[in-house]
Formats: C-alpha cells, sequence, structure tokens
C-alpha cells in the first residue's frame, strides 16, 4: 500500500452519509458482539464524515466505551454499520456548526449550546465506516 493510499480514510456512502445527516437520533453500540444495548445519539455530517459529542463522560458511557475499544457499530432505521471511533480535534468549530444548524429547535438550543463546553468539544468522535451488518 503506498503511503497516500494509506493516509486515506474511508468514508460513508453518499447516500449513508446523507441519511445520517437526515436522523436526529441514531443508535450507538461500543464493540462489534457487544451485549450492551444501542444509546441512541446525535451525530452531525460535515464534509462527508459523520461526528458525535457525548453529553456526559461517565466511565460506563459510550464515550469511555470507545475509547476502550474503538470497533463499534451505528444503526439507523433497519440497518446497521460496523464502525471505528477515532477522536477528532481539527474541526470542532465546524462541528459545532453543524449541530447548531441541525438542531435549531428551541427545546434542543440548550443541548447545542451545551456542546460548544470544552469538557464536550474534547469529546468529538468521528465515525469511520468498516461495513454493513446483516441483521
Amino acid at each position: 500500500m503506498t503511503k497516500e493510499a494509506s493516509r486515506r480514510v474511508r468514508r460513508f456512502s453518499r447516500a449513508v452519509a446523507t441519511a445520517l445527516d437526515k436522523s436526529k437520533i441514531i443508535g450507538v453500540r461500543a464493540g462489534l458482539q457487544s451485549p450492551h444495548r444501542f444509546i441512541g445519539i446525535w451525530v452531525v455530517v460535515v464534509a462527508g464524515r459523520v461526528f458525535a459529542r457525548s453529553w456526559t463522560r461517565r466511565p460506563d458511557g459510550w464515550f469511555a466505551a470507545f475509547l476502550e475499544d474503538p470497533l463499534g457499530v451505528i444503526e439507523m432505521g433497519s440497518g446497521r454499520i460496523r464502525v471505528r471511533a477515532v477522536r477528532a480535534s481539527g474541526i470542532r468549530d465546524a462541528v459545532e456548526r453543524a449541530y447548531a444548524q441541525k438542531y435549531s429547535t428551541p427545546a434542543s438550543l440548550k443541548d447545542v449550546r451545551g456542546f460548544r463546553t470544552p469538557r464536550r468539544r474534547d469529546t468529538t468522535i468521528e465515525f469511520i465506516p468498516l461495513g454493513v451488518l446483516r441483521k
């Protein structure tokens, strides 16, 4: 594999990224064969890449679970996609703007403002697709 090819990041297909962008809540589970249930989270799409932030940093939460084992599954509708969670840093401002644009209802504004705090910015995760799972 060339050096350039090894730097390429796998992306979701345009159709999947669009569907994720339209979804207000998706399910996420750390661990490919985890016995844990799916947790509903907010995701945003920036330049075709999929990001999420954790509201809490509980040691038993989804963010901590992905730090321990970066492989997992996202669930949208009836589909499941294997993913790798990667901490993201250089794109955090764009992620904040995407949250503000997507979750703009009066009830969501408090949460969107809360996602701007340094401790929540630090939980920015990018989901990299690994492949579709059959149910």
